[in-house]
């Protein structure tokens, strides 16, 4: 799938999981919607090139290689439905224990969703280097100077992480067969959804973009706060 598609799935994916997820606040809810959104993208820092390794430049290209290795190749170990998100989540667990290593964490996840969503964000700030760096690490740090400890990070990386392995799971290349492909490679496929494809972009982003609104609307105090606007609109109509 593309970049954009994976964050928006993951958008929806965290205000969907909302009810269930730690956080409490607008502020922490907000945080927790967009860090999966974020982490929607974490699964590709295994090719180098791609929207994840390109983002801050070396401080994100030359990682991206070493998880490329590790991951035995693009679509491989961070792809594993099993071990992507525990593997993921852990590392994210151990940075929370900490206030700097939370704030690259969250930094990362804000970055990421800028530039997946950079199509409907004006201007081209988010696109580059520089300002993709001043945008995120200043975002993560106004998130957790106004939020409790980011202890919800994990859960937020793992709902993330398996947004986007679900997404992939619809394309032509698959994802690796849970664990089993570290015997044997082998792919589930059974869709073959070409990434790029018109039901990607006319159907699916749109289905994403309108989940991510109307759980947003159910989850969190944006419901309250409307409804009674639209019962005088639906009163005057």
């Amino acid at each position: 799938m593309l970049g954009h598609s994976h964050a928006l799935s993951g958008l929806a994916a965290g205000a969907a999981t909302l009810p269930w997820a730690p956080v409490d606040g607008a502020v922490a809810q907000a945080a927790w919607v967009a860090a999966a959104g974020g982490f929607a993208m974490l699964p590709d820092l295994d090719q180098q090139g791609s929207t994840i390794s390109r983002m801050w430049g070396p401080l994100t290209d030359v990682p991206s290689g070493v998880v490329g290795t590790i991951a035995r190749g693009h679509r491989w170990g961070t792809h594993d439905a099993v071990l992507g998100p525990v593997v993921f989540a852990f590392l994210a667990w151990a940075a929370s224990g900490a206030y700097w290593s939370s704030l690259l964490v969250l930094a990362l996840a804000i970055g990421l969703a800028l530039r997946a969503l950079h199509f409907v964000i004006p201007g081209r700030a988010e696109n580059t280097v520089i300002g993709n760096l001043a945008l995120s690490w200043g975002g993560a740090w106004l998130v957790l100077g106004h939020s409790p400890g980011p202890v919800w990070l994990p859960g937020a990386v793992a709902v993330g992480v398996l947004a986007h392995i679900a997404g992939d799971f619809l394309t032509k290349e698959g994802v690796p067969v849970p664990l089993f492909w570290l015997i044997r490679r082998s792919r589930l496929a059974p869709v073959h959804l070409r990434t790029g494809a018109t039901v990607e972009k006319v159907v699916l982003v749109p289905l994403f973009g309108v989940l991510t609104l109307a759980f947003l609307y159910l989850n969190t105090g944006a419901r309250g706060a409307l409804d009674p606007i639209v019962g005088l609109l639906a009163q005057r109509g």
